[in-house]
């Protein structure tokens, strides 16, 4: 039997929503109706499980689990546990770069960003004769950062840090040692009857944050442009109207993007090509989904013809799978839903994964390393290319979602490629908000959940809000996937703006929601606001600028969010955090963060007081800075 539209949540893409509610399938969309109801316990993050007494549930009547932990004790400690995970999978992430920037150096391949690569070594004070040698040295030297033990200090940091907030962490006692012995610390802290100082959980919460940050986020951006290729400002299509029905798709899901790079150029040559027209295709192409896409769409002057775009965010993998117009998925990380697995066994599409950390039921795992990357690159083809011949046969496949997402979409926005085209300076963006035609910046990232009013409808309601109040917003994550689909990445969305907005974007050409990318590109986010600052002489929390993750979904998130506290910006979540059952932590969070890094975490639920919050944040900030009254 089929399902219907009503039973599903709603989604901010009414094309998407249609298209799901007529698919017959049940995907995420109508699981999140089956699991309305939630567990207030669960919520408020007052339960424990850790040990065989359990689980407690803390609440008025039961303050205390067996051992005598509180509210505050367990709130932090599962708390604390998220963070971690969430660091732990961004600090893979960078490792697994760094490992690969040093294997292409080994096999004697071509590092398609010099410039970058220059520009790092540089600032990390690494010098060498040859390229190869200087990217030996910086891969090298944060894999020995990462894996320090908890008690000796990172020291790529340092160079990577502001001046002012390296002096502000020092103060706190929160610089971390080895990226992946804090993980390891934290996981130790937090078991049974061990550490019970919520106030001490949360200051490790925040060590995770800068380590998470600074290593997980932007230099993993960065390695990967040595080894990829730079980003290039462009406009490009989005949606899942870039799948050509007429070509062997491959669709990839994950956050590691090095691990396609031998397949972006052997999708180049033409004889791999040829393959595609022995079976009848027009060509063999890689669709993007979740953030990998994204990244992929950043570096679109890297990929050739070999890359059709990106398809959609989390939520929107199922849909992907759905025009049947998809031969193989290919993954390596996250966000690849359990969700897909059913889909792909009623649709015979192979699934593939490179990761073992994000091994699918029912896929093939294929451990990618130097030795077996070519013959990968192979096997992911020759799958693909059998699984169109099978499932297509003499068949025309039709896309039904062609004429989904948008055209002109603006990509490959980079602290770099930003200040360049301002013309090498900041200034114009600073002339324009000193005079007010921009209030200020909201940086509006991270995932799409499907509880914070539905799919990507809190982050583009938000977004509308934010743009007609002339504060320009800059994206990273599926909050980007959304937000292009919806059509505000482009130049036309200007008519939304404010009218000082409204005038600057016209005037450089650009549309009033800036595409970063994926979630890794946070990091280039940061850097930006940081330059800001330096060139302002002012401190980070001075800057009129808010973060925001209206619709953060999981751990990584969480990290993200420290992150945002180290640095002292104020907050918004669209959801409350799994904290609320301790007095102690809320607190933490939302007041005395003020006066440790001077960064706050407030929650609202509500897109019109969200927005107004913003409004009064920004306006307070100018205020600071002497620019209004």
């Amino acid at each position: 039997m089929g399902v219907t539209q009503c039973e599903m949540c709603r989604n901010a893409d009414g094309c998407l929503e249609q298209f799901l509610g007529e698919s017959g399938r049940r995907v995420s969309h109508h699981r999140m109706v089956d699991q309305e109801v939630k567990c207030g316990f669960g919520l408020a993050g007052v339960c424990c499980k850790l040990c065989s007494n359990g689980p407690c549930r803390i609440s008025k009547n039961r303050p205390y689990g067996v051992c005598g932990a509180d509210a505050d004790t367990i709130v932090m400690r599962n708390f604390l546990r998220s963070v971690a995970a969430g660091s732990g999978c961004y600090i893979h992430v960078v490792e697994n770069a760094a490992k690969r920037l040093k294997e292409a150096v080994q096999a004697g391949r071509t590092l398609k960003g010099p410039e970058t690569l220059h520009r790092l070594c540089g600032q990390l004070g690494i010098s060498a004769a040859e390229d190869g040698d200087a990217a030996l040295i910086l891969a090298e030297t944060i894999l020995t950062d990462l894996r320090r033990p908890y008690d000796e200090q990172m020291v790529v940091l340092e160079k990577l840090a502001t001046p002012l907030r390296l002096t502000k962490w020092r103060e706190l006692g929160i610089l971390p040692g080895g990226g992946k012995d804090e993980i390891f610390n934290a996981l130790v802290k937090t078991s049974t009857n061990l550490n019970s100082d919520p106030v001490d959980m949360a200051m490790q919460c925040l060590r995770l944050g800068i380590s998470t940050g600074l290593y997980g986020l932007v230099l993993t951006n960065l390695l990967n442009d040595i080894i990829l290729g730079e980003p290039e400002l462009g406009f490009e299509a989005t949606g899942l109207g870039i799948i050509d029905p007429d070509c062997v798709n491959i669709m990839i899901t994950g956050h590691q993007q090095a691990m396609f790079g031998d397949l972006i150029q052997q999708l180049e040559q033409p004889e791999i090509q040829a393959k595609a027209a022995m079976v009848g295709a027009k060509a063999i192409k890689i669709v993007g989904c979740t953030c990998v896409g994204q990244d992929l769409q950043l570096r679109h002057n890297h990929c050739g013809t070999a890359f059709s775009g990106h398809a959609g965010n989390n939520y929107t993998s199922e849909a992907v799978l759905l025009t049947g117009c998809v031969d193989v998925v290919v993954s390596e990380f996250n966000c690849t839903l359990p969700g897909i697995e059913p889909i792909c066994t009623d649709l015979d599409i192979p699934m593939l994964c490179l990761d073992d950390v994000a091994k699918k039921a029912g896929a093939r795992g294929l451990h990618y390393s130097e030795a077996s990357r070519e013959a990968i690159t192979m096997e992911i083809l020759s799958t693909a290319i059998v699984a169109y011949a099978k499932r297509v046969g003499d068949q025309k496949r039709i896309n039904p979602m062609a004429g989904h997402g948008a055209q002109d979409v603006i990509t490959g926005v980079t602290d770099l490629t930003l200040k360049k085209a301002l013309g090498g300076s900041w200034q114009p963006v600073l002339d324009a908000i000193v005079a007010g035609q921009i209030k200020g910046v909201a940086a509006v990232v991270g995932c799409s959940n499907l509880r914070a009013g539905g799919h990507d409808v809190f982050t583009i309601e938000l977004t509308k809000r934010l743009i007609a109040s002339d504060i320009l917003v800059l994206s990273a994550g599926c909050t980007s996937g959304g937000l292009a689909n919806s059509g505000l990445m482009s130049p036309a969305a200007s008519t939304q703006a404010g009218p000082g907005l409204k005038a600057v974007c016209e005037a450089l050409g650009v549309p009033p929601v800036l595409n970063f990318g994926p979630c890794l590109a946070i990091g280039r986010i940061e850097m930006v606001a940081g330059e800001l600052a330096a060139a302002l002489g002012v401190d980070l929390p001075q800057l009129p600028v808010v973060v925001s993750a209206p619709q953060w979904l999981e751990e990584q998130a969480l990290a993200d969010g420290a992150f945002a506290l180290t640095l002292g910006f104020p907050l918004h979540l669209g959801l409350a955090p799994f904290v609320t059952g301790s007095d102690t932590a809320v607190t933490l969070f939302t007041e005395t963060m003020k006066d440790l890094t001077g960064g706050y975490l407030f929650i609202d639920e509500d897109v019109d007081s969200t927005a107004a919050a913003f409004e009064a944040i920004i306006a307070e900030k100018r205020k600071g800075l002497g620019l209004d009254g």
